[in-house]
């Protein structure tokens, strides 16, 4: 689990597998191995694969990128590499990262085998990115010292090493960075049946009592996402200490949730502003992202990254050239209806 790294100025946080927890209740639910871990078949075959095959090679795994929104597993994938190699694992994210000599840092205190986890990776500044390319093909670097008449090349090695790459905006990377990547796999959301076990196994690690309606309800709202779903279980565990009997029951469930306005097919209070906003304010789209953000009071990026992925899977919306055009789900999820002409009655 993370633990600060006090050498490295701030770059990003030093793990270890065999390090201590930081809290009991974050190691509880974290899975350690492949077999613990649920869903997301294809990607677990596929890295299973790869840690057997380097295993026997006694080498390094090779580099990895993993991709899809955020929630679904990515970091917890990344530890579970390290656990199954037994080695450690580095973690920092993109933006920490401004400089080569940051990167320089993190690379030269690598150990043989280690993995280094970047999170966000497609948001390092390009003028660093170059730098990995020679890192994670020939497991050198070279920086340059001092500047004008004094600058000279210093050529470092460094020990051969697993990148494990993780983004939920994979179109945003390089072609050069991307294909240096021996696997670039996707992780796609859960299905209800899924969510259902994760809820019932995390409520088992928690020690939550809950019946198998309560984790249909919570699986249900949970969009898709393990993260949301552990999140809407502590909520749903407090609401259920606090006016109920302690059990998280179907009909405990669903008061706590809509205490939370998450609705019973997983839309908050923020989904539904933004349907809201397209229907009633620019007749369903086409409309920017930009646009729709400003008419709610929120970040374009965070919807784009947190909401929109869910909406367009869901069917709620659509991504066309011209901007983003609401369905006739869209208008229903909200209480109107499509009105003869609007782009959205089209879809």
């Amino acid at each position: 689990m993370p633990v600060p790294d006090s050498t490295s100025k701030g770059l990003g946080y030093i793990t270890s597998t065999l390090a201590a927890p930081v809290s009991p209740a974050e190691a509880a639910l974290r899975p350690l191995s492949f077999s613990d871990f649920t869903g997301q078949p294809k990607t677990i075959e596929r890295l299973q694969v790869m840690v057997g095959a380097a295993r026997k090679r006694g080498e390094a795994l090779n580099h990895i990128l993993l991709s899809g929104p955020p929630g679904l597993g990515k970091t917890t994938l990344a530890f579970i590499l390290g656990h199954e190699l037994g080695k450690a694992v580095r973690v920092t994210s993109g933006p920490v990262i401004e400089k080569a000599g940051d990167l320089a840092g993190l690379l030269t205190n690598l150990e043989e085998g280690d993995i280094l986890f970047i999170d966000e990776i497609h948001r390092i500044p390009k003028t660093v990115e170059e730098y990995l390319y020679s890192a994670m093909e020939d497991f050198r670097l070279d920086i340059m010292i001092d500047q004008g008449p004094n600058a000279r090349s210093v050529r470092l090695t460094i020990p051969r090493f697993t990148l494990v790459g993780a983004t939920t905006r994979a179109g945003l990377l390089t072609a050069p960075l991307r294909s240096r990547f021996t696997l670039q796999t996707r992780l796609d959301y859960y299905d209800r049946p899924t969510l259902e076990g994760i809820v019932q196994r995390s409520c088992g690690l928690l020690k939550v009592q809950i019946d198998p309606g309560g984790a249909a309800e919570i699986a249900t709202r949970a969009r898709g996402t393990p993260r949301v779903a552990n999140n809407l279980i502590n909520f749903c565990r407090d609401f259920a200490q606090e006016r109920a009997q302690g059990t998280i029951t179907q009909p405990v469930a669903a008061r706590a949730l809509e205490l939370l306005e998450i609705d019973a097919a997983g839309l908050d209070e923020m989904d539904k502003r933004m349907l809201r906003v397209m229907a009633e304010n620019y007749r369903g789209g086409p409309v920017g992202m930009s646009t729709i953000a400003v008419a709610v009071g929120e970040e374009a990026e965070t919807l784009e990254e947190v909401h929109e992925p869910f909406l367009i899977q869901e069917g709620y919306l659509q991504r066309t050239p011209q901007g983003r055009v609401l369905t006739s789900k869209g208008y229903h999820a909200v209480g109107l209806k499509p009105v003869a002409g609007e782009q959205g009655s089209l879809l």
